[in-house]
């Protein structure tokens, strides 16, 4: 058991800024990836690693993350935290090609998942009475959601400014005095019982999750029956499986299986994921529309994102007051179906769009998305005992992260291919400039094209760009409708649990 945290509104402050760095950089290289794709002559591919290569660590290691506090001490892996992070930022700015940027961003992923996983836990733990514990919860939760709806605005100002660098340069002050302040003012805390670090589990679901998404990333070009993408399958279903006995035999395992017997944890998982995938997965591309094909500056980009971080923003402090009025299923069903109505309201786009044809669907998707993050916590935790809550939690976030990564792998390929077929139906078959298209270049490949053929080429381009979005908002708005009526007609609502999580039972953010 830890000691009474002299310094709890220090620690508040300094978990809250921890964690709204972290996921920033979920989002604030959205807007940088048209400058990296020039400055690294980068394929789409390389870009959608940009993103993967720190959300895949920050899922696998999540759990893992989050024992070890307990074994070792919740500060001390803080701590460790933003030392790993902000190390990786620091590397992440002094990239020299998309290679190494995708690696420094699986070294800033690892601090990443550090830093989430104990953030709750020490909160927790510097606010041991629940009045006060459920009010600093709440600032938490209003963090997370401020740093997704900030990241395009943010990420766009410093690249159209000081540089695409400087999205990760602006971690290293921030990281460096959250660390002096952790080091001052935190308490250590660490529970009773604390339970073992699964390793094999840990190596197994990183594994198989790499090869899953190295077979989604690289499908289009090695071609999706091609020998090496059938084996990366084969391997990630292996592993993946194997992962899963892991978890349903190990005595302590990483992820606690009976927790999906409860159905309504169940949906809210599921409906995590399927947000995360669908919506926020999709982001790379659109800003890859707005950058490549409609032509905007980093910033204009990210300015062009606030409709729907602003609706967001809005619906998560509304959802969790009038949560308690609606049935659980409802709640969590009805807030990705809200998702999926936003998701098809985008799916009319045309070569001669403007941007503003996505403000309807930006806001009711926002509306969906923001109230289901306030929502599907309090029902997770409502579905399991107290004890039991940390872990619940944590599956939770990991699949949140998880759900990213498949989606920004999954997008990829259906972007690509549409955006392709496009392209080569329009120029009768001009495959080499249909697959630069394809790949996220735009109207770049302008500069390549004779003066006289410009003009239909960059028609072309915007038609095969709208069409790649329509795309991807018709499949995910039909996936988050099939997720959301599955979660109305099918989750049950589980008797109360009593509400009071002691500190040595939380175990996971």
């Amino acid at each position: 058991m830890g000691k009474t945290d002299r310094h709890p509104r220090w620690t508040l402050a300094v978990v809250c800024a921890a964690v709204f760095m972290l996921l920033l950089d979920l989002t604030v290289v959205a807007v940088a990836l048209g400058d990296l794709q020039r400055d690294f002559d980068a394929d789409l591919a390389d870009l959608q690693w940009v993103v993967d290569a720190y959300t895949l660590p920050l899922a696998a290691l999540l759990l893992t993350a989050a024992t070890l506090g307990d074994r070792i001490g919740r500060r001390r892996i803080f701590a460790a935290g933003l030392v790993l992070f902000t190390l990786g930022s620091l590397l992440c700015a002094l990239a020299w090609s998309a290679l190494s940027l995708d690696a420094f961003r699986a070294f800033q992923g690892v601090g990443a998942a550090l830093l989430f996983a104990t953030a709750v836990p020490l909160i927790g733990a510097a606010f041991p009475e629940p009045r006060k514990r459920a009010g600093a919860i709440g600032v938490f939760g209003a963090t997370l959601t401020g740093a997704t709806a900030v990241g395009p605005l943010v990420g766009g100002a410093l690249v159209d400014g000081p540089g695409w660098r400087w999205i990760f340069l602006i971690n290293v002050p921030i990281g460096v005095a959250a660390l002096v302040v952790t080091w001052l003012r935190l308490t250590e805390s660490r529970p009773e019982n604390p339970r073992r670090a699964d390793w094999p589990g840990t190596a197994l679901l990183t594994a198989g999750l790499f090869a899953l998404l190295l077979g989604l990333i690289r499908g289009h070009a090695d071609g999706w029956s091609s020998t090496r993408i059938v084996a990366l399958f084969v391997v990630a279903g292996v592993l993946l499986v194997a992962f899963v006995v892991r978890q349903a035999t190990a005595e302590q395992p990483m992820m606690d299986l009976s927790l999906f017997r409860s159905s309504m944890f169940t949906g809210a998982a599921i409906s995590v994921f399927t947000i995360s995938a669908v919506l926020i997965g999709a982001t790379t591309y659109l800003s890859l529309y707005f950058l490549n094909t409609l032509g905007y500056t980093p910033f204009e980009a990210g300015l062009r994102f606030l409709p729907l971080t602003v609706a967001s923003f809005v619906a998560a402090p509304l959802a969790a007051q009038l949560s308690h009025r609606v049935s659980p299923r409802l709640a969590i069903g009805g807030t990705v179906l809200v998702a999926a109505v936003g998701m098809a309201l985008m799916t009319g786009l045309d070569g001669d769009s403007a941007w503003t044809a996505l403000i309807p669907g930006f806001v009711v998707a926002g509306l969906g998305m923001g109230a289901q993050g306030a929502v599907v916590t309090q029902a997770s935790l409502n579905a399991v005992e107290p004890a039991r809550a940390g872990m619940a939690t944590g599956v939770v976030n990991t699949l949140r992260q998880l759900g990213v990564a498949v989606g920004v792998a999954v997008w990829g390929a259906v972007f690509q291919a549409r955006v392709t077929d496009e392209m080569t139906s329009r120029l009768d078959g001009s495959r080499e400039l249909a697959d630069a298209v394809g790949a996220g270049a735009g109207l770049q490949v302008l500069s390549a094209v004779p003066v006289q053929a410009r003009g239909l080429v960059e028609a072309a381009v915007r038609e095969a760009g709208a069409a790649g979005i329509a795309r991807l908002m018709l499949l995910g708005a039909i996936a988050a409708a099939v997720v959301g009526v599955a979660v109305v007609l099918f989750v049950r609502v589980p008797r109360p649990v009593p509400e009071v999580v002691h500190e040595e039972e939380t175990v996971s953010a």
